[in-house]
C-alpha cells in the first residue's frame, strides 16, 4: 500500500469530522451572510498569506533525503505567491474593508494553526508542510466550489462574478495539487516524516474545524 493511501485512510476521519461541525455543514449548505462571508474571507486572508513563507522555511529545512520534497516546494511557492490579494479582492468587491483586514488578526484558531505550521517547518520535520498542503488543498477541491455556489445564492449575487475568485480558483486548482502530492508523497519512505505529515495533516483539520465554533472567524464580524 502507497503512503498516500495510509495518508487517506489514517487521515479522513478527520476530514469528515469537518462535514459534522454545524456551522460548517450549514455554511456548506446554506451559504452565510453578507456579515459572516467577510468575517471568514478575514480568517482565509491570514492562512493564505502565510502559505508561502511557511513552505519556503520548511523548504530551508529539507536535506538531500527530501529533495523532491524541497523542488515541489519551490514550484508551489511560484504558483501560490501574490494568492492572498486573490481574498482582498474578494473582500473588496462585497462590500468588506480590506485596511480593517490587514491591519488585524485572524481569529484565535487561525492564529494557533498558522503558528503550528511555523512551529513544525521551523523547529520540527520540515515534511510536516505536507501534512498542511494535503489538508487544505483537499479542503479546498472538496468543499470550495459548493461553497462559493450556496453563499452566491444567500447573498442573491453571481457565482462566477466578483467576490468568489480565490473560492472557485482553489477548488479547481487545488485538485491538482492533490493530483500532485500524490505523487510527491510516495517518494517519502522515511518514518518519522511520514509520521509527521500525518499529524500535521490532523491538527490542520482539527484547527481549521475550530473557526466554525465560537472565538472563530465569528468574533470579526465587525459591530
Amino acid at each position: 500500500m502507497s503512503f498516500f493511501i495510509t495518508l487517506i485512510e489514517s487521515t479522513d476521519a478527520s476530514r469528515r469530522e469537518l462535514e459534522a461541525i454545524p456551522k460548517m455543514n450549514s455554511m456548506i449548505n446554506r451559504g452565510l451572510t453578507l456579515a459572516e462571508y467577510k468575517a471568514f474571507l478575514h480568517d482565509l486572508y491570514y492562512i493564505v498569506w502565510h502559505f508561502c513563507p511557511i513552505m519556503g522555511a520548511a523548504a530551508s529545512r529539507c536535506d538531500d533525503r527530501f529533495r523532491n520534497v524541497r523542488y515541489e516546494l519551490y514550484e508551489r511557492i511560484d504558483e501560490e505567491k501574490n494568492h492572498e490579494t486573490w481574498v482582498l479582492e474578494d473582500i473588496e468587491a462585497v462590500g468588506g474593508d480590506v485596511a480593517r483586514v490587514r491591519a488585524n488578526p485572524p481569529s484565535p484558531p487561525v492564529q494557533a494553526m498558522v503558528a503550528f505550521n511555523y512551529y513544525c517547518a521551523d523547529r520540527a520535520h520540515p515534511c510536516s508542510v505536507l501534512g498542511m498542503l494535503y489538508s487544505l488543498e483537499v479542503i479546498a477541491s472538496a468543499y470550495a466550489a459548493t461553497l462559493a455556489q450556496s453563499i452566491a445564492k444567500t447573498l442573491g449575487r453571481d457565482m462566477d462574478g466578483p467576490g468568489f475568485k480565490f473560492l472557485l480558483s482553489h477548488s479547481a486548482m487545488d485538485q491538482e495539487h492533490v493530483a500532485k502530492l500524490n505523487v510527491l508523497v510516495k517518494t517519502i519512505d522515511d518514518p518519522v516524516a511520514q509520521e509527521s505529515i500525518m499529524s500535521a495533516t490532523r491538527v490542520n483539520f482539527y484547527q481549521f474545524g475550530r473557526m466554525f465554533y465560537e472565538g472563530g472567524f465569528s468574533t470579526l464580524i465587525a459591530g
